[in-house]
Order: structure tokens, then sequence, then C-alpha cells
């Protein structure tokens, strides 16, 4: 008997039991359907969270200070970071002032984050401005008081997107100072928020008081504001070659080590961003997997499954295979009958399945607001494991029906 013979006996017996057959293929569904749910749902979280950092610059290393070992001398000047820019590994370099205080305007308050770097700090941040401007490096070095606001920011602050010209007062130690907003950066919506929802959200609370914002500075702005001296404990380091990231940042390190003259001291922590991107994402497929193999527990059942009615099914057709033995058919045509038989039941639950999870993961990614990645690798992972069940949960009904005596299975009814 050829191929196409078995998938037509195996439709049709499939279809005279639709019922039983439906609810055999039930644990073959929500195993294949978990199964792809889950590792779809963690690729695209994957791939959200990575695209983040890589937003934030996969070239990027920073140098920071270990403040429990390091003397005063030891932390990083603008005379090292001038230096470190004349390295031909490296492109941009800024140092990073972070406070935090409150933020007004008229008559909204919030907790406020401040970050001061210099005019490359921008290039840090991978946030453009879709009105104004950045800081030039004339008002950096000045410390002038002017600002770049995140378009969460100055929605809440200002009911509206286009804020350029306004003032927000920025308050720390019980100091206040007026800053004048120059540009706004789409950096809320380029890490997936959505800026209009997070401010209704925030409305909605009924309290100001819960909702907050981010400003960028120039640096000598904000180390005269929080008051300390030009001296910092990070730096931000764009590589000009993402293939070149220890190289750079090695110089780097070594540059302000020879400048320090503290080669014998432990004092600096070099990070590398790509470092963080590829543990970041080996961490999350592997937890992925994790959740992946445990709902896969429910393809055993279902196999299982598929094992009992293929034996009720031999059962019930015992007369017919006594029949076409008794006809001349062959042992291995009767093993292969079942054992298609089998696997197509396996194989139109697994496709159901895959429908399902691809639909259950689409839902989620949805209510999440992080990208759907379908990958064939996955598609192949439904089928090939409906195929494998079918195969192994399939092989032993089918060879209790093809060594079934003729002679006995005719005798019965």
């Amino acid at each position: 008997m050829n191929i196409k013979e078995n998938i037509r006996i195996a439709i049709f017996s499939i279809k005279t039991n639709l019922m039983r057959s439906l609810l055999t293929m039930l644990g073959i569904i929500i195993g294949v359907a978990s199964v792809i749910a889950v590792i779809t749902v963690g690729n695209g979280g994957r791939d959200y969270i990575v695209g983040m950092i890589k937003d934030m610059g996969s070239n990027a290393i920073t140098i920071g200070v270990d403040a429990t070992t390091a003397s005063n001398s030891d932390y990083i000047t603008d005379g090292d970071i001038e230096a470190i820019k004349a390295l031909d590994a490296v492109q941009y370099v800024s140092p990073m002032v972070m406070s935090m205080g409150s933020l007004n305007a008229g008559d909204e308050t919030g907790i406020g984050v401040l970050i001061g770097g210099n005019e490359e700090m921008r290039y840090v941040m991978s946030g453009e401005c879709v009105y104004g401007r950045y800081y030039t490096k004339a008002e950096a070095d000045s410390g002038k008081a002017v600002c770049v606001i995140d378009i969460s920011s100055a929605l809440q602050f200002f009911g509206k997107k286009n804020c350029v010209g306004e003032y927000i007062n920025y308050t720390v130690n019980g100091i206040t100072v007026s800053i004048k907003v120059i540009g706004v950066t789409d950096m809320a919506s380029a890490f997936g928020s959505d800026s209009e929802k997070m401010l209704e959200s925030m409305k909605a609370m009924g309290n100001s008081t819960l909702s907050g914002g981010m400003i960028m500075v120039p640096t000598k702005f904000a180390t005269n504001v929080i008051g300390m001296s030009d001296r910092y404990d990070t730096i931000y380091i764009i590589a000009s070659d993402e293939n070149d990231l220890d190289a750079a940042g090695s110089a780097a390190l070594n540059r302000i080590r020879a400048r320090h003259n503290n080669h014998d001291k432990d004092v600096y922590l070099l990070t590398n961003m790509a470092t963080y991107i590829n543990l970041l994402d080996t961490v999350i497929n592997v937890f992925t997997m994790f959740i992946a193999a445990v709902s896969a527990i429910s393809l055993v059942v279902g196999g299982i499954g598929v094992m009992n009615i293929m034996l009720v099914s031999i059962t019930e057709r015992t007369r017919e295979i006594g029949i076409r033995k008794a006809l001349g058919a062959k042992t291995s045509t009767i093993l292969f009958q079942f054992l298609t038989e089998s696997i197509i039941l396996c194989v139109i639950g697994g496709a159901i399945g895959l429908l399902l999870g691809v639909s259950g993961a689409a839902l989620v990614s949805s209510i999440m607001k992080i990208p759907l990645t379908v990958k064939a690798s996955t598609v192949a992972l439904a089928i090939g494991f409906s195929t494998l069940i079918g195969v192994v949960f399939g092989v032993y009904p089918a060879r209790r029906a093809a060594k079934m005596p003729p002679i006995e299975a005719l005798r019965r009814d």
C-alpha cells in the first residue's frame, strides 16, 4: 500500500470518529499552543529588551569610579575626557551626572530626574529631538540653564509635546532653579512607551505627585545645582567601531590611569554594554526554553492519549485487520497504516495548536506592547514535535496491530 492510500484511510478513520479524534488531539493542541505562545512571547520580549539597550548604544562603554576605594584625585576630570576624545578608537565621550529632586511647571509637580552631560550626551542617549535642539558645546561649557526634556515629561508638565521655549523649575537640596526647555526628545517613544496613555493613567490617579519626569542639562549646570566639583564618577564612551569595544575601553582606561598615575590601584570599573546585551540575551533564552520545556509536559500527556485511542481503534478494527491480512497484506503494511494515522492525528493537532499559540502570543504582545516575533524555526518546532509524538506514541499500537494473527482477528466479532 502506498503512502497516499495510508493517508486516505487515516483521514477517513479520523472523520468517522471526529469528536473522539478532536478530544484525542486536545492534549497535543494545548501542549503545542502553550509551547509556541511561550517561545513567541519570549522571543518578542527578548527583542524588545535587547533593542532598548541597543538604542542606548550597543557600542557604548562605561567607566565608573569605585567610591569605596578611590580618593578625590582618582575621580575623572574634564581633562581626562578631552584626552579620551583624542583616541582613534573613541567617537564620543560624555560624563554623566545624575540627581533626584522635584520638577514643577505651572500646577504640575512631580519627581524629577536630572541628567547632566556634555554636548555629546545626545549620542549616548540615542534620542533625536522632535522639537527644538540639543544644547551646544558653548552652552555646555558655560553651564547654561537649558534642558532637553522627553515627550512623556513634556505632556505631563506642559500638557503638550512641543514645549520649546517654556521654563521648568527643578528643586534639590532646598534650592530651586528655573531651566529653559530648548528641545524635546523622542526617547520615551523610542523605548516603546505610549506617552499619551501614560499621561492619562497618571491623571486618572488624581495625584500629580505620583508622576515624574526627566530632563537633560549641561554637566556644568548640573554640578553647580547639585553642589559638586567638576569631577565625575561615571563617563560614557561611544566606540568608533562596535567590533573594537574592548580595545576602545582598554585604551580609555589606560589613558585615565596614566593621567592619574594610579595603575597600582583598582578604582575603575569598565563595563561593556555589548557584554550586557549578550548576557541578557542568553538569560532570556534560557528562561524561555525552561518555561517552554515545562509547558511541553502536556505534550507527553497528549501523546499518551493518542496511544490510548489508537489501541481502542485497533480493538474496534480487529476484523478489518484480519481480513486484510488474509488477503495478503504484509505486516509492514498494517504497521505503516496505523502509524500514519497516529502521525496525521498529531500533526493536525499540532497545526491547530500552532494557530492558537500564535494567536495567544499576538494577544499578549498587543497587551504588553512588545513586537510579535514568529520565526520559521518555531513553526518547524511545532510540526516536528507533533510528528515526533505521533511516531513515538504510535509505534506500539501499530506494532500490536501488525503482529495480530489473522485467524484470531477473523474469529472476533
